[in-house]
C-alpha cells in the first residue's frame, strides 16, 4: 500500500465508522449497556485510527503526499478524486485528531445518562471525517464534500440536547447562516473548476485565470469562509451554538467547522496572492471581526458565550494573518488556538458539570474546590491572552509581526489593510487579557455565588452564608479530567515549536524574535489584565463587567448585529415567503381548483340539460339553430 493510500484512512476511518454507529439504535441499552459501549468504541477508535495514521505519515513518510484518479467527466471538467497532504495538512490532521479523541472520550463520561448518546458518537465521528477530508483532499469536489457533511453534522450536534428550547433554534441558526455563505463558496469553487477544466487542487493552483474571473471566485470563496468560520458579518450564529453539547462546542471552535474556512483560504492562498482586492476584502472583514468578538466577549455572563465570542476574535487574527500575507503565522495560530480552546471548553465543561449551571453571576469561589480545573484555566486563558511562555503568546506574536511588517508595503495586500489588521489585533491583545481575566475572577476567585439572584448584575453584599449548596463542586472524573489534563501541555508549550526547525521550515514561519515588536503587545496585556484586577480588587466580588456601564447589553447582544440582521434580511424573507404563499394558495391553487370547479359545474349543467322535457328540449335546438344561422350571416 503506498503512502498516499495508506493516508486515505485519515478522514476515512471516522467516516466509516460514523456511518456504522449510525446504525445503532439509541436507547436499547440492555443491563450491560452494550449499544453504548459499542457505539463509544467506534468513535474513539475511528478517531485513534485517524491520529495513528496522521502520525505515522509524520514520521515516515515522504512529502508531499498526492494520489488522483479521474472519476467522472462534466462536459469539458475532469472531476477527480483524491488524496493530498504536506506537512502543513498532516499537522492540521494532528490536531484534529488529538481534539476528537479527547472529544469522544470526555464525552463518555459527560453524556454518561444521554439515551441519544450513540447517535451523538456516530455524529462527531462524522464530523470529525469530515473536517479531515476538507484537509486532506486533492479536489475541490471531495473539499466541497467535507464542507457539506459538517454542515449537516453541525446541525445535529448543536440541536442534540432535545430538552433544551433554544438547542433546535440555535442548529437551524447555524445550518441557515452557513447555508448563506454556502452558496458562495459553491459558486466560487465552480467559477474556478469551469475555468480551469478541472477540479484537482494542483491545478487549480497553477492554472493562469483572468483578473476579473479569479477575483469574483475568490470573493465567492470567502463568502463560505465567513459562514463556516463565524467571520463578519455571517459570525451571528456561533455564540448562539453554545446551545449544544460543551464537549461540540469544543470540537467545533477547535479542531472543525470554524478552522476549515481558514484552512481553505490557505490551501488556495496562491490564488489569493493574485488578488489584492480579495485580500482587502478578508482584512477588513477580519479587522472588524477582531475586535467585535473581543468586546462582546467582555460583556458576556454565559461562561460558553464568553468563550465563543473569543473564537470569534481569534479567528478573526488567523484571516487577518492571510490578508497580510502570512499564511505560515495564520496556521500556527490556528494549532495553538486548537489546542487551547479545546483545553477551555473541556474545562468549562467540567465546571458548569460540578456547579449546574452556565453564570458566571452564580459562580466564585471555586479555586479550592477545584484545584486542576483551576489551573487548566489558568493555562488556557493565559494562553488566550498572549501570555509568555504559553502557546498563545508565539504565534499571536507572529501575527503581530507580519500585520507589522506588511505595513511597510512589502505584503501582496494595500498597505492600509496592514495597517487596520494591526491596530486591530494590539487593540484586541488589551481586551482579551481583560476578559480572560475577569473570567478567571468571577469563576474562580471570590466568595460562592451558587444561589445568588439571577443576571449578571448581582453585586457583593450577597451573604450566601445561610446557604447549603446541595453538593460541594469537585473537580471531574477521571474519563473527563484526563483529557483536560493532555490538552494542558499542547497548550502551554507548543508555542515553542517555533523554535523547531523542522516545524519553522514545515509551515514556513519567520525566525521567532523577542525585539521591541513584542514589547507593545506585552504591555497591553498588562494593561488589560491589570485594569480587571484592580476593578475586582477595589470592590472585592464584583463582576468588573459592570464597569462596562449601559453599554453592556449592547456589548452582550454582539452590537446588536442579530437585530439588524433580523430587520434587513429575516424579516423581508418571511414577508416574502408570506406573500408566495399566498399568491401560491389564492392565485395558482385558485386557478387549479377554478378549472375543476368549473368543470364540475359545466357537467352539471348539461346533465341537467339532458333532464329536461323534450318540447322544451326542440325548442332550445330550433333557438341555437336559428342564433348561428343569424351569425354566419352577419360573419359572411
Amino acid at each position: 500500500m503506498t503512502a498516499a493510500a495508506f493516508g486515505a484512512l485519515i478522514p476515512g476511518a471516522p467516516l466509516l465508522l460514523g456511518l456504522a454507529g449510525l446504525l445503532i439504535r439509541p436507547g436499547d441499552d440492555d443491563e450491560h449497556h452494550t449499544p453504548r459501549r459499542l457505539a463509544a468504541g467506534l468513535g474513539i477508535f475511528g478517531a485513534a485510527v485517524a491520529l495513528a495514521v496522521t502520525v505515522e505519515l509524520l514520521l515516515g513518510a515522504t512529502m508531499p503526499l498526492a494520489a488522483n484518479t479521474h472519476w467522472i467527466g462534466i462536459g469539458d471538467i475532469d472531476v477527480t478524486l483524491g488524496f493530498s497532504a504536506d506537512l502543513a495538512a498532516l499537522y492540521i490532521a494532528l490536531a484534529v485528531g488529538v481534539v476528537a479523541l479527547f472529544v469522544q472520550i470526555y464525552s463518555v463520561a459527560y453524556l454518561h445518562d444521554d439515551p441519544r448518546y450513540a447517535p451523538y458518537a456516530a455524529q462527531v465521528s462524522l464530523f470529525t471525517g469530515a473536517m479531515l477530508l476538507v484537509v486532506t483532499s486533492g479536489d475541490l469536489i471531495g473539499m466541497l464534500v467535507g464542507w457539506e457533511v459538517m454542515g449537516a453534522c453541525s446541525y445535529l450536534l448543536i440541536g442534540h440536547d432535545r430538552r433544551l428550547p433554544e438547542a433546535p433554534a440555535a442548529a437551524v441558526k447555524a445550518f441557515v447562516v452557513t447555508r448563506v455563505g454556502d452558496v458562495g463558496f459553491l459558486l466560487g469553487i465552480a467559477l474556478l473548476a469551469v475555468d480551469a477544466g478541472t477540479t484537482r487542487i494542483s491545478v487549480i493552483l497553477t492554472h493562469d485565470y483572468g483578473h476579473g474571473t479569479l477575483t469574483a471566485a475568490l470573493l465567492l470563496v470567502l463568502a463560505g469562509v465567513a459562514g463556516k468560520s463565524a467571520q463578519f458579518p455571517l459570525h451571528t450564529w456561533l455564540p448562539d451554538a453554545m446551545a449544544g453539547p460543551t464537549p461540540i462546542s469544543a470540537l467545533i471552535h477547535a479542531a472543525t467547522m470554524v478552522a476549515a474556512g481558514v484552512y481553505v483560504v490557505f490551501r488556495l492562498y496562491p490564488l489569493y496572492a493574485q488578488s489584492p482586492a480579495a485580500l482587502a476584502v478578508l482584512g477588513v472583514a477580519a479587522s472588524i471581526t477582531i475586535l467585535l468578538g473581543a468586546l462582546s466577549a467582555t460583556a458576556q455572563d454565559d461562561l460558553k458565550r464568553v468563550l465563543a465570542w473569543s473564537t470569534v476574535s481569534q479567528i478573526g487574527y488567523m484571516t487577518g494573518a492571510l490578508a497580510v500575507g502570512s499564511p505560515a503565522a495564520a496556521l500556527f495560530h490556528l494549532l495553538t488556538h486548537a489546542a487551547f480552546k479545546a483545553l477551555l471548553f473541556l474545562a468549562a465543561g467540567a465546571v458548569i458539570h460540578a456547579v449546574g449551571t452556565n453564570y458566571l453571576s452564580r459562580m466564585g469561589g471555586l479555586r479550592e474546590h477545584m484545584p486542576i480545573t483551576f489551573w487548566s484555566f489558568v493555562v488556557g486563558l493565559g494562553a488566550l491572552a498572549g501570555l509568555p511562555p504559553l502557546a498563545g503568546f508565539w504565534s499571536k506574536e507572529n501575527v503581530l509581526a507580519a500585520a507589522a511588517h506588511a505595513t511597510d508595503g512589502s505584503g501582496p495586500a494595500p498597505v492600509w489593510v496592514a495597517w487596520l489588521v494591526w491596530v486591530a489585533a494590539l487593540f484586541a491583545v488589551a481586551i482579551t487579557a481583560w476578559y480572560a481575566t475577569r473570567l478567571l475572577l468571577c469563576a474562580f476567585f471570590g466568595i460562592s455565588r451558587a444561589h445568588g439572584p439571577d443576571g449578571p448584575d448581582w453585586e457583593v453584599g450577597f451573604d450566601d452564608a445561610q446557604y447549603t449548596p446541595p453538593h460541594a463542586p469537585h473537580d471531574p472524573p477521571g474519563l473527563m479530567r484526563w483529557p483536560i489534563l493532555l490538552l494542558a501541555i499542547p497548550a502551554a508549550l507548543l508555542g515553542l515549536a517555533a523554535y523547531a526547525p523542522g516545524f519553522r521550515q514545515a509551515l514556513e514561519l519567520a525566525d521567532p524574535h523577542l525585539g521591541v515588536a513584542v514589547v507593545l503587545p506585552l504591555v497591553l496585556l498588562a494593561l488589560g489584565a491589570g485594569s480587571a484586577w484592580w476593578r475586582w480588587r477595589a470592590a472585592p466580588g464584583t463582576d468588573p463587567a459592570l464597569v462596562l456601564g449601559p453599554a453592556r447589553p449592547f456589548l452582550a447582544a454582539g452590537f446588536r448585529l442579530d437585530d439588524v440582521q433580523n430587520r434587513l434580511v429575516v424579516r423581508p424573507v418571511k414577508q416574502l415567503a408570506r406573500l408566495a404563499r399566498k399568491t401560491d394558495e389564492r392565485v395558482v391553487d385558485a386557478a387549479v381548483e377554478g378549472t375543476g370547479t368549473g368543470t364540475s359545474w359545466l357537467g352539471e349543467l348539461v346533465a341537467e340539460m339532458h333532464r329536461i322535457a323534450l318540447p322544451w328540449a326542440a325548442l332550445i335546438v330550433f333557438a341555437g339553430a336559428l342564433l348561428l344561422t343569424v351569425w354566419f350571416g352577419v360573419a359572411s
